[in-house]
């Protein structure tokens, strides 16, 4: 399965382990960005969160962003994103 979103995180933290762990259990692919290590990165997650670099942070194919999403909220999403 190809991923339908990138999550932008940093190592320490925490909501983003538990998310990531999450995500995988469910066998849901994404792809991650360190906002630390990629300055381009920190200003989409900026754009998304009114100034902040309020972690994690997924943005979608269709370009739409949630932030600290539950589990279910990111499902909800990859299915009105495959309907």
């Amino acid at each position: 399965m190809s991923s339908t979103f990138t999550m932008y995180t940093t190592p320490w933290c925490g909501y983003c382990h538990r998310l990531k762990s999450q995500l995988d259990r469910e066998g849901i692919a994404y792809d991650i960005v360190d906002i630390e290590q990629d300055p381009t990165a920190a200003e989409i997650v900026e754009s998304a969160n009114n100034g902040n670099q309020t972690v994690p942070t997924l943005v979608f194919t269709d370009g739409t962003a949630q932030t600290n999403p539950s589990i279910a909220q990111v499902r909800e999403k990859l299915a009105a994103l495959a309907s």
